[in-house]
């Protein structure tokens, strides 16, 4: 006797559950061997698009697309600032990246995954380990037995050369060396980039401190001494666009976190012709800062010296270190020639 062939299942095909899993988790697509980021998926539902009525279904884990960094990670360079000259055809974005990772492994986090570096720069993981292995090829960086990246010593390079040829930088240093053995304390210039201020020298005598405070280190003008004298000097419509578009990050208690926390402090700084900053950037940490004009009176940098793990009044350090700041800026200009 010939049995019933049991009808055909016109149940739809599921989709393999455990690679949609894999591919919500790890935030990768694979199709036909390419390898591209997932997309986070849109506000609106497919159902709400259609006009259909949505059903309930559980939550699902979204994919892990990457975010813009932490505002006070200052060394990274954020995707959204790469994909304002997106539209540039002479932009090569491919380069932008490889050097956003290469600052993102900043000497405050040693050693980062592919996931770190992706996160703390806003880059997809595929173009960040792309990024990493380029430079690993290169000589830059290294890996270590948990697969963690950090800089070698070739990243020098970059910065002996400018250092050894900025005139700023190599007649500072003698200038900064004799301040900090007479006053006895950490001395240090910089000069401003962007809307940051970047230490081009400190003097040799300087006792151990923050790392924040290091040659080449990069902080927010905002909340530092040096960044108060040269952004208070700065043509008002410069410093209009600055105050526009800096974002602002609460470091401490004490750091200006609006343009009108900020300004007041600029126009003391005018009239006085110091800034003192108390706290601003680390707690505990005072700092006193003089302008450096060159022949030409531009403000070229700032001057200081810092005071670490002792909390004095603005009076007190510009009693004790203004005339010698002072007397040390008026040297280093009249050196420096436009």
């Amino acid at each position: 006797m010939i049995g019933l062939m049991p009808p055909p299942d016109r149940r739809p095909v599921q989709p393999d559950m455990r690679n949609r899993a894999l591919t919500r988790r790890t935030g990768v697509f694979r199709e036909e061997g390419a390898e591209r980021p997932a997309e986070a998926p849109a506000t609106a539902t497919p159902d709400a698009a259609m006009g259909r009525k949505a059903t309930a279904e559980p939550a699902l884990e979204r994919p892990a697309v990457a975010t813009a960094p932490a505002l006070n990670e200052h060394d990274a360079l954020p995707s959204e600032a790469i994909g304002r000259w997106a539209k540039d055809p002479d932009f090569v974005t491919a380069l932008a990246r490889g050097l956003a990772v290469l600052l993102a492994l900043s000497d405050k986090r040693r050693r980062m995954s592919i996931a770190q570096v992706s996160h703390r720069t806003g880059i997809p993981r595929a173009a960040a380990r792309r990024s990493l292995h380029t430079l690993a090829k290169l000589g830059f960086v290294a890996t270590d037995e948990a697969r963690r990246f950090y800089l070698r010593p070739r990243v020098l390079s970059f910065s002996h050369g400018y250092l050894s040829a900025s005139p700023l930088a190599v007649l500072a240093q003698p200038i900064l060396d004799r301040l900090g053995e007479s006053l006895r304390e950490a001395c240090s210039v910089a000069t401003l980039d962007g809307d940051e201020i970047v230490y081009l020298a400190r003097s040799s005598s300087s006792r151990i401190m923050s790392p924040a405070l290091n040659v080449g280190r990069r902080l927010p003008a905002y909340c530092t001494s040096i960044g108060h004298v040269l952004l208070a000097h700065l043509p008002p419509r410069e410093l209009d666009d600055y105050l526009a578009r800096v974002r602002f990050h609460p470091y401490t208690e004490y750091t200006p976190t609006s343009a009108a926390k900020l300004v007041p402090l600029l126009a003391a700084v005018r009239e006085s012709g110091f800034a003192f900053a108390s706290q601003q950037m680390e707690p505990r940490l005072c700092t006193l800062a003089v302008p450096v004009r060159d022949i030409s009176g531009h403000y070229v940098a700032g001057i200081n010296v810092i005071l670490q793990g002792r909390l004095v009044t603005a009076t007190e350090m510009a009693e004790r270190f203004l005339r010698p700041l002072q007397d040390a800026a008026t040297e280093l200009g009249s050196l420096l020639i436009p």
